[in-house]
């Protein structure tokens, strides 16, 4: 009897190494073919408001996507007919990109003006992040979620993403970028709401760099020199944690595949109904233990890899995961174990995160296939 074959197709994902030894074969002109290559031209229409959703960096990293390489991407989407522009979205947390001027303050002085990108930059949950609408979504956590305005209300967009390590979803790639950079602060608060932050007070030295950076005053300095935490007004924004400078505080783990499920609605809102208009593309370099969210960039986990573009952010992201782990580990980086090839290097460094669950679930609520065919061009 014909046995037929009605496994799902596996997604293409079209990969660049950055092995260059001559000036027609430089990363620039790598970014153009892959963008070619990729389809991304029959993605964007004439006259189309074409976003670039992307992540200037806190002011101190220098981990973020070149303003160089994404020029590119905006010169061929001017080509097309499109009017491109730069955005992200507000941060949860305090810092250099917590308002709208701030962040458009921080983008110029990392490369991204206009005389560099020759695209305007703008933020797209507004000045204070309250620009959003809700978008129905059928998810395990949220029947809706808040999707910034001025991603809803491009005709298509381009998804730019720096793949690196993320202390607690793992790492951060397409979904990632799709999830907390759509959502708009509101948006950020439901996906961080089921996170708990914990203090070890053996450890805690009672610095109160903490209470410094605590964006919605919840913590405090106790009596006994120690600091705690109001659960009341946590937001479970996670910036504690990255500054505390002996690792005093850290989150309660078994919250973590509830997180992790709902920043993957999120990013299911982020695509809802327009997936065909959609491109990505993950750069493989630098690949730093942390998000660009924090102010400094740590030694790189494995050595600089490529850049990969599709139209499915869960392959996108599933391949970039499988060519990071790969790789040799850098002993001098902040990896602790897994540092051979084939090992889970993210696991390596964030032993209690779970990465993996953003593509099992992102596969199971229709937002990407991890099936995916590497195509090197």
């Amino acid at each position: 009897m014909l046995k037929i074959d009605v496994s799902p197709m596996k997604s293409k994902v079209f990969f660049v190494d950055l092995k260059v030894r001559r000036d027609c074969e430089n990363t620039i002109q790598k970014i153009k073919r892959l963008y070619d290559t990729a389809g991304f031209d029959r993605i964007i229409d004439e006259g189309d408001f074409t976003a670039i959703k992307m992540h200037f960096g806190e002011k101190g990293n220098e981990g973020f996507i070149s303003p160089v390489n994404v020029r590119q991407v905006v010169d061929k989407i001017h080509s097309s007919g499109a009017k491109a522009y730069l955005t992200d979205t507000n941060t949860l947390y305090s810092g250099y990109r917590h308002n709208a001027v701030d962040h458009l303050t921080t983008a110029i002085e990392h490369g991204f003006g206009y005389e560099v990108t020759r695209a305007p930059l703008i933020i797209a949950d507004g000045l204070l992040g309250n620009g959003f609408r809700q978008i129905p979504i059928k998810g395990r956590h949220f029947d809706s979620v808040k999707i910034a305005s001025e991603l809803l209300d491009c005709q298509s967009m381009i998804v730019m993403s720096h793949f690196k390590g993320h202390e607690l979803a793992g790492f951060g790639g397409a979904i990632k970028n799709l999830a907390m950079g759509g959502g708009s602060v509101a948006g950020k608060m439901e996906q961080h709401g089921g996170l708990h932050p914990e203090i070890d007070a053996e450890r805690c030295n009672g610095c109160a760099t903490c209470v410094e950076v605590c964006p919605c005053d919840a913590m405090e300095i106790n009596s006994d020199n120690i600091s705690t935490i109001d659960d009341d007004k946590c937001i479970g924004c996670g910036e504690c944690m990255t500054v505390c400078p002996v690792e005093a505080i850290d989150f309660n783990y078994a919250d973590i595949p509830d997180f992790m499920e709902m920043i993957t609605e999120y990013a299911l809102g982020t695509v809802a109904g327009r997936q065909e208009k959609i491109g990505y593309m993950n750069f493989l370099v630098r690949i730093t233990p942390d998000c660009d969210c924090v102010p400094w960039s740590d030694v790189s986990l494995v050595p600089d890899i490529g850049i990969l573009a599709s139209t499915d952010p869960v392959a996108i992201d599933q391949a970039s995961l499988d060519l990071v782990n790969e790789q040799q580990g850098f002993t001098a980086s902040k990896l602790e174990e897994n540092i051979e090839p084939g090992k889970d290097k993210f696991k390596g460094v964030w032993k209690n995160s779970a990465g993996d669950i953003q593509l099992s679930y992102g596969e199971e609520i229709g937002l990407g296939n991890r099936d995916y065919e590497l195509i090197r061009i």
